[in-house]
């Protein structure tokens, strides 16, 4: 069988080329790569999520009743609204060995090469699947990937281990903290600030639960510790706080955000319960934005051996963002960070990724399909 292909360098620019803006309809880009893979004789199974506008996609490259390996990125990307463009972020630009475009490095340059060594890895008839997974609204939370990962048992074997191509340098990466986030709401009433006694002042409602939330802040530091992560203890924050008109107004509404990140052992979401109790006690609306669990592989797991072996890289104890990976082996798969670029460049304008490091991440996609041939 002729398979068609694209260079990693052309499917660089072709996912690049799609405006796949987190938390937007993914229509366009999954069809894409459903398109590319179904061409090449793989099977495809495009998984639309709750949304009912954006979908997952997982596909198998052979037999998928053996335990595999997952290649596993997400297609969405932050907004590219930065002024310091030099071009159109959606087009993608050359400049010596950089590959310019938004989300080249976060993370379409790991599905470009993983999509690009398909036909490759059609030829070598391997014994055991490499599956490729993509996501949707990775950059919302990890919204997407906790769908496709319910649907695995039907779709294969249980993986013996999943692949973040999230930018690590091509260092695999054993832990990341977890993250949990929240957003809350009071209402007032509103009227002139010189009659407060016939208004209620929503930002006066919210003191007690921001007040909850430093304290809460405060006492983390003096909490679990793990060694690894920088800073070694769980952290929480209030991110963003509006509310009110003018001064002379008494606010009717306001709103804050607030996130916590746990260190591995810490459920992430039960760090936000001393702000979930204030918030309940100063009748303060509450809403769920994203939750998902921190990554902790063991340094003598098979897999992080098997990934130090394929990138020549010493595995790295931890980092400081968060990924799919920890959905993945909450949910029984094995999973360790390993792609192209670094995490400096993600969500910048001039994003990029070089033509180096994306032939390195087919090198060791072609090396993953070898030791699964043997």
């Amino acid at each position: 069988m002729t398979f068609q292909t694209l260079t990693p360098e052309a499917m660089l620019a072709r996912l690049v080329g799609f405006d796949s803006v987190v938390g937007r309809p993914n229509a366009p880009i999954i069809g894409f790569a459903r398109d590319w893979l179904a061409g090449q004789g793989v099977q495809v199974h495009v998984l639309p999520g709750p949304e009912g506008d954006r979908a997952n996609l997982f596909a198998s490259i052979g037999p998928v009743d053996r335990p595999g390996y997952v290649l596993s990125g997400h297609l969405d990307v932050v907004p590219a609204t930065e002024p310091d463009w030099l071009g159109d972020p959606f087009v993608l630009r050359t400049d010596g060995d950089r590959l310019i475009g938004r989300g080249a490095c976060d993370m379409k340059g790991f599905v470009a090469a993983a999509l690009s060594m398909v036909p490759e890895l059609l030829r070598m008839g391997l014994r055991a699947p490499i599956h490729l997974a993509l996501s949707y609204d990775e950059e919302a939370g990890c919204r997407g990937v906790p769908h496709l990962l319910a649907a695995l048992p039907e779709l294969c074997a249980r993986p013996a281990g999943a692949i973040i191509g999230e930018p690590s340098n091509l260092t695999p990466v054993l832990a990341h903290k977890g993250k949990a986030a929240i957003r809350l709401l009071s209402r007032g009433a509103a009227g002139h600030s010189s009659r407060p006694d016939l208004g209620v002042n929503a930002v006066h409602a919210m003191v007690p639960v921001l007040a909850a939330a430093v304290a809460q802040a405060t006492a983390l530091q003096s909490g679990p510790q793990d060694a690894r992560f920088a800073p070694p203890w769980s952290s929480l924050q209030i991110g963003t706080l509006a509310g009110g008109q003018a001064l002379n107004i008494i606010p009717e509404a306001a709103q804050a955000e607030i996130e916590a990140r746990a260190i591995a052992g810490v459920e992430p979401a039960a760090l936000l319960d001393p702000i979930i109790a204030a918030a309940k006690a100063a009748g303060v609306a509450v809403e769920l934005l994203s939750s998902y669990p921190a990554l902790a592989l063991a340094p003598d797991h098979p897999l992080a051996a098997l990934i130090a072996r394929l990138s020549g890289q010493t595995p790295l104890g931890a980092v400081s963002y968060g990924t799919e990976a920890g959905l993945y082996q909450a949910a029984g798969v094995p999973a360790v960070i390993c792609g192209p670029g670094d995490i400096s460049r993600a969500h910048k304008p001039e994003e990029y990724l070089t033509r180096s490091e994306l032939h390195a991440t087919c090198a060791l996609i072609r090396r993953l399909g070898e030791s699964l041939c043997k």
